[in-house]
């Protein structure tokens, strides 16, 4: 049997060949690099560790009483001034009924008081008619006592009633004065004692119809914890109201992301309910004044024990288009995926959209019911 002889391998040729190949490896690598960097953005910071974010109210009572209705649910979307819950207002009517009844009698003894004055008045001129009469009187008796037609004695009678008469005008307008003094410079609404009671007339009124428990903000109900028959007292948490249409991003970019972030600069979103068939365009409005974990509720101590640096993240708030959550609503606390564009950086564009409504009319139209119900009250019983 014959051997077959074995060729040797070139040493050379096996090394320009894998240099070749490593050329050509480079190469490939080199352009891929320049055509991403041709079709990449480097401004854009992007991350997946963004969440929804929005507002939740709590509903709390401001007086005590117990649960009668409750009239939303987990779910439930309501307005602002929606009435959300009722207490008993048995108690709260009591007491408005008996500050009624003091700011009437208030209103009468005040009418009382200016109706006195012009009694007052009207005597002060009697007795000074009186004190006129007998003055004319004595200066007569003593004009013909020379002549005998009158005796000393009817004299000093007159004299006598003079004096009374001068000291009854001097009490007369001391009364008068007295009485103007409780009265001056006021009304009968103005009275200290009609406005003291007025003012418990407003207190009672106001916690009758703070037994009506109303919607602070509109929104979705969510965390019901009220029942029926429970009693409640000021600041008990009954339930929550979220306005989802005031939701934001709260997007946790690294710190070595964060350059070059500023606010009114533009946002792409997705979330992941809707995957990416779906694009919210937000607006940066800031970053937050500190990393997640200093605010953390248990913040690192990096100054005991071994250390290991750890990136940190702040969150970064980015706005979103009511109109487009009206579109495609989200919930607090579904994730999302941000992507800023740092290009160019704008705070004037960061515009705040205007308040949304709340439920400041709705206490202003309180105060406005309970001043109607002082302002009745002194109408029925100030008289003409």
């Amino acid at each position: 049997m014959t051997d077959t002889p074995v060729q040797a391998t070139d040493p050379v040729a096996v090394r320009r060949k894998r240099l070749i190949v490593c050329g050509g490896v480079a190469v490939a690598v080199a352009g891929a690099w320049g055509v991403s960097s041709l079709l990449s953005n480097p401004n854009l910071r992007s991350t997946d560790d963004a969440y929804v974010g929005g507002h939740v109210v709590q509903v709390t009572p401001e007086v005590a009483g117990v649960v009668t209705r409750v009239l939303a649910d987990n779910t439930d979307n309501v307005v602002a001034g929606a009435q959300l819950v009722e207490l008993d207002d048995a108690d709260a009517r009591i007491e408005l009924a008996a500050a009624e009844a003091q700011l009437a009698q208030a209103v009468r003894n005040a009418r009382g008081l200016f109706a006195g004055n012009a009694r007052f008045d009207a005597d002060v001129q009697v007795r000074r008619s009186e004190l006129a009469k007998v003055e004319a009187d004595l200066k007569t008796r003593q004009a013909i006592a020379g002549t005998g037609a009158v005796n000393q004695e009817d004299v000093r009678h007159a004299a006598d009633a003079v004096r009374i008469a001068r000291a009854a005008l001097a009490s007369a307008e001391q009364a008068g004065a007295e009485a103007r003094t409780r009265t001056s410079g006021t009304t009968v609404p103005s009275n200290p004692a009609v406005r003291a009671a007025a003012e418990r007339v407003r207190a009672a009124a106001l916690a009758v119809q703070r037994t009506r428990i109303a919607a602070p903000v509109g929104g979705m109900v969510a965390q019901r914890a009220v029942q029926l028959g429970r009693r409640v007292g000021p600041g008990d948490k009954l339930m929550a109201v979220a306005p989802l249409d005031q939701l934001w991003i709260d997007a946790n970019f690294k710190e070595i992301q964060l350059r070059g972030v500023c606010a009114g600069q533009p946002a792409r979103i997705t979330a992941d309910l809707y995957g990416k068939q779906v694009v919210y365009h937000g607006v940066v409005q800031g970053i937050e004044a500190g990393t997640g974990a200093a605010f953390a509720l248990l913040p690192a101590q990096n100054a005991t024990g071994n250390w290991i640096k750890v990136v940190q993240r702040a969150p970064v708030r980015i706005r979103l288009d009511p109109a487009e959550l009206r579109r495609n609503p989200l919930r607090i606390g579904m994730s999302t995926e941000v992507e800023i564009d740092t290009g160019r950086c704008d705070p004037k564009a960061n515009q705040r959209p205007p308040a949304a409504a709340d439920a400041g009319a709705l206490y202003a139209a309180r105060a406005r019911a309970a001043d109607a119900v002082v302002e009745r009250i002194i109408a029925e019983n100030i008289g003409g």
